[in-house]
């Protein structure tokens, strides 16, 4: 606390990351990156740009991005936002279109960012209860007043998906509110709803190249949607930052989503072990959400969640534990390489043998 704060700032309470701990030969299961590295022609033309035209400014626009995503998604430049992560892009998506006199509405259990900015940016917002399983019910979003619906598909930390279909009630169902989807996970189990960009208005797609496309380090987000949402954004960045993306993320970006041949694999492969993991905890006893993220959520039912997850602490194994109200007793683990998940349920039936 400090005299020299303003008001804001003593009323704020932050949003604290996934630990970044700087441990040796540590299995690093907490915050949902990608466990494999990104494509050989990202960092070719990250090292092509990494020359004395640093001194000058990026484009502003990001234009070759926009192209190359719009392209992806069989959508127009001026439907596309890009920014810096997609934590910028939803602090942009808070502020320009989030805040109306009625309530923004997202999951009680949830990306917990969202508070957050609601705080930073003084916008009024309601919680809707997942049901007993933990899924979204569009009905109960239907049933509310409200000025703007976010929440995540898959849900963090949750996993669960929602489908395309439900996700087109709801934008139909609330025509006069923006209805934000948060992508981060999207790759890795469902299919994005840029496909429903063009015929709902209110419709916004927020997606990362931090998880799919092994690149949480380069920090590049973007949204889709109509472009007079677009154009409320842009408003924004600009009155804001100007320069949100460098030369070299923007290169990193447009190659990232060249190699689509890379993508796949490696998409796959984390697919792939997070049901080998699903089945592997379900033969020790864990109940495991469905997931159609790079991350399980589960629980032992015999095991408290916490000393779970101290006891893999002791073993250099990171996972992420929340201390809320209905999901206290579950762990999240992030998907890692196929050695890293052998790592992990080793020491689980270690921990559960000597328990």
């Amino acid at each position: 606390m400090s005299a020299y704060w303003s008001d804001l700032v003593h009323r704020l309470t932050p949003y604290v990351p996934g630990e970044q701990p700087k441990l040796a030969d540590l299995v690093k299961l907490n915050t949902n990156e990608h466990p494999y590295g990104p494509s050989p022609q990202v960092l070719a033309a990250i090292t092509a740009q990494a020359n004395e035209g640093l001194r000058l400014y990026p484009d502003p626009n990001a234009d070759v991005l926009k192209r190359s995503i719009a392209g992806h998604f069989a959508l127009q430049a001026n439907q596309v936002f890009v920014g810096n992560g997609s934590d910028e892009v939803l602090a942009h998506v808070f502020m320009a279109l989030l805040k109306h006199q009625r309530p923004l509405l997202f999951p009680d259990i949830s990306y917990s960012f969202y508070p957050v900015y609601c705080g930073l940016y003084d916008i009024a917002h309601e919680t809707v209860a997942l049901d007993e399983d933990f899924a979204i019910r569009v009905d109960d979003y239907l049933a509310r007043d409200c000025g703007a619906i976010i929440f995540p598909n898959p849900n963090a930390p949750t996993g669960r998906l929602l489908t395309l279909a439900e996700i087109e009630r709801l934008a139909r169902g609330k025509p006069d509110v923006v209805v934000v989807i948060d992508e981060a996970y999207i790759d890795f189990g469902g299919e994005s709803a840029a496909r429903l960009v063009d015929r709902l208005p209110n419709l916004l797609v927020v997606q990362t190249l931090s998880k799919s496309r092994s690149l949480a380090g380069l920090r590049v987000g973007f949204a889709l949607g109509n472009a007079v949402l677009i154009e409320a954004l842009e408003r924004v960045k600009n009155s804001f930052n100007s320069y949100p993306l460098d030369r070299l993320a923007i290169a990193g970006a447009v190659a990232a989503f060249a190699d689509q041949a890379y993508f796949e694999t490696c998409r796959q492969r984390v697919i792939d072990s997070r049901e080998q993991l699903i089945g592997q905890l379900q033969a020790l006893g864990f109940d495991t959400l469905p997931s159609a993220a790079n991350f399980i959520f589960t629980r032992h039912p015999q095991h408290d969640a916490s000393q779970l997850a101290a006891r893999l602490r002791e073993r250099s194994i990171i996972v992420r534990h929340f201390k809320l109200p209905r999901i206290e007793q579950y762990l999240r683990i992030s998907i890692g390489t196929e050695e890293q998940c052998a790592t992990l349920v080793s020491a689980l039936q270690e921990i559960l043998k000597a328990s």
